[in-house]
């Protein structure tokens, strides 16, 4: 592992208790499927050139699990940052993506990889939700942008968010696991539309606490209808925790308000990798 991530270790314990070790990698990640290992050989190195990554309580990344680790988004590149923090931290993720990559060869790779496409604004989007839930049933740690795309604030605070998430974390017993990135603009501006090349460019993540939704998922279980309202409060009780995370990464004022995301995706705009799963 480069010296510059700090090794992921298990919460210390508390007074009277034996010191407490996160299980190998190998039986955290599980089984890895060839497919995987192809992403991991690419993205890896990679990500070693590109930044220099720091993480802040990447301990608080369950060993096993269902996971929805939520994630704001400043540039096309925050998957492969995201994708190592998980991957140091013994898991395999499982990115919602935009169904634009899953073309070709490299999309027939991502399919065997386990990733998931998400096709808004068609009549096949509320799958990509059920596949996420599905993979979260089974244990698995599942990425999601809930944007959906780079963010238009242009101070690169979070923008409004897709409801997606909401559904996801109501209806699962997932640890919702919000996440904070910050570092990856410098290489790519999304604004700008301008590539900055530079190896190592600085990168943080800061992994948050759990959310809370104890005072939300009783009521959907108890057959209270999950209602649009119901959805907004949950997706924006998230992301202000995430948005909160990102002002810590920044040393600044978070603004009181999302920014408004755009009415209608863009042609030819949008980071790929984002998939908001309204």
């Amino acid at each position: 592992m480069p010296h510059d991530v700090p090794p992921v270790r298990a919460p210390g314990p508390a007074a009277g208790e034996a010191p407490t070790r996160r299980p190998p990698h190998r039986l955290t990640r599980r089984p890895v499927s060839l497919a995987l290992w192809c992403c991991v050989l690419v993205v890896y190195p990679l990500t070693v050139l590109l930044f220099r990554l720091r993480y802040r309580h990447a301990e608080r990344v369950p060993a096993t699990g269902p996971v929805l680790l939520v994630a704001n988004h400043v540039s096309v590149l925050d998957p492969l940052a995201c994708a190592r923090l998980v991957w140091d931290a013994g898991r395999a993720p499982r990115f919602l993506a935009k169904d634009a990559v899953f073309r070709g060869p490299a999309g027939t790779l991502l399919r065997a990889a386990g990733q998931i496409p998400v096709s808004r604004g068609s009549s096949t989007a509320s799958s990509s939700v059920s596949a996420a839930r599905e993979a979260l049933e089974a244990g698995d740690l599942v990425v999601i942008y809930p944007e959906g795309t780079v963010t238009r604030d242009p101070d690169w605070w979070p923008m409004q968010a897709h409801t997606g998430v909401a559904r996801m974390a109501l209806t699962t017993d997932a640890v919702v696991l919000p996440v904070a990135q910050w570092g990856p603009q410098r290489v790519h501006d999304y604004h700008a539309r301008a590539w900055h090349p530079r190896l190592r460019a600085p990168a943080e993540l800061l992994v948050g606490e759990p959310v809370d939704l104890s005072a939300h998922r009783p009521r959907v279980r108890a057959g209270e209808p999950v209602t649009n309202e119901l959805l907004r409060e949950v997706t924006d009780l998230v992301m202000t925790r995430v948005r909160d995370q990102l002002a810590e990464l920044r040393g600044e004022q978070p603004p009181a308000v999302f920014h408004p995301r755009p009415p209608r995706p863009l042609p030819g705009t949008g980071s790929p990798a984002a998939g908001g799963a309204s």
